[in-house]
C-alpha cells in the first residue's frame, strides 16, 4: 500500500494528534512513570487511607467504587481489547452481546458512580479528610469523575435512551490497533462526541496513574494466598516468684 493510499496519509493533523500522538505519550508516560514512582518513592506506594480519620462514608463508599470499578474494567477489556468475531465465534451474537453489556455495565456503572461519590463527598465534607488531600488528589478526583460520568452517558444518551451504537466497529479498532502498532485514528474519528471525550480522558487517567494512589492497584496481596500460615503460641506464664514472710516488727 503506497503511502498515499495509508489511512494515515488521508487523516487530519487533529486526528493524528488526539488519537494517535497523545495516545502512545499517555501509555509512555503510564510506563516510565511506574518505573520512576517505584525507584524514587516506594515508601509512598500506597493508597494513604485516611479510615482513622472518617470510617462511616468509606465504609460504603470503598466498597462499592472498588467492586463496580473491577467490573468497569472487566466490560472494557472484553468489550476494547476483544473483537467481535471471537464472540460470535464461541455463539454470543451482537444482540445478547450488546444485551449484557448494556445491563451488566448499568449496574457496575451504578455501583462504581455511587462510590465514587460517595468518596468525594466524604472528602469534600470531612475537614480532617479535605485537610489531607494533595495535589495528586486534586488532579485524580476530577480526572476519574469525568471519565466515569463521561462512559457513563456515552451508555445511556447512546445504548440505553438512543438507537444504539456499535463502538466494536469504531473505538475497538482504534484501542487494538495502537498496541498492535496499526492505528487507525479514522476510526474513532467519526465516532460519537462522548465517545471520543471518554477515550481521550481515559489516557489523560493512564498518563496519571503512576503520580496518584492509584499505583496501590500493583500492590494487591496476591501473596497473601500462597504464603505459610502463620503458627502463634501461647506465652507461657512467668514461674512466680517467692516473697519473703514480712518480718514482724519489734
Amino acid at each position: 500500500m503506497s503511502a498515499a493510499s495509508s489511512p494515515l496519509a488521508a487523516t487530519s493533523g487533529a486526528d493524528l494528534l488526539l488519537w494517535v500522538a497523545v495516545p502512545y505519550v499517555c501509555l509512555a508516560v503510564f510506563a516510565v512513570g511506574h518505573v520512576w514512582r517505584y525507584r524514587q518513592d516506594q515508601f509512598g506506594w500506597t493508597s494513604r487511607t485516611t479510615q482513622l480519620l472518617e470510617h462511616r462514608w468509606l465504609r460504603w463508599g470503598s466498597p462499592l467504587f472498588h467492586l463496580g470499578a473491577f467490573l468497569v474494567i472487566a466490560g472494557h477489556v472484553v468489550g476494547l481489547a476483544v473483537p467481535d468475531s471471537w464472540t460470535a465465534a464461541v455463539g454470543i451474537g451482537e444482540h445478547a452481546y450488546h444485551t449484557a453489556a448494556v445491563w451488566a455495565g448499568s449496574v457496575a456503572g451504578v455501583a462504581m458512580v455511587t462510590g465514587l461519590g460517595m468518596l468525594c463527598a466524604r472528602r469534600l465534607l470531612t475537614r480532617r479528610v479535605r485537610l489531607g488531600t494533595d495535589r495528586s488528589d486534586k488532579l485524580l478526583f476530577p480526572l476519574l469523575s469525568a471519565t466515569v460520568l463521561l462512559g457513563i452517558a456515552a451508555t445511556l444518551a447512546h445504548n440505553v435512551l438512543g438507537a444504539g451504537y456499535d463502538y466494536r466497529s469504531t473505538v475497538s479498532v482504534w484501542f487494538r490497533g495502537l498496541f498492535l502498532l496499526r492505528p487507525h485514528p479514522e476510526a474513532i474519528a467519526g465516532a460519537p462526541l462522548l465517545f471520543r471525550l471518554h477515550a481521550l480522558t481515559a489516557f489523560l487517567l493512564f498518563a496519571a496513574w503512576p503520580f496518584t494512589r492509584l499505583v496501590h492497584v500493583w500492590s494487591a496481596p496476591v501473596g497473601y494466598l500462597v504464603r505459610p500460615y502463620l503458627v502463634y503460641r501461647r506465652r507461657a506464664a512467668p514461674p512466680a516468684t517467692r516473697t519473703s514472710p514480712a518480718s514482724p516488727r519489734r
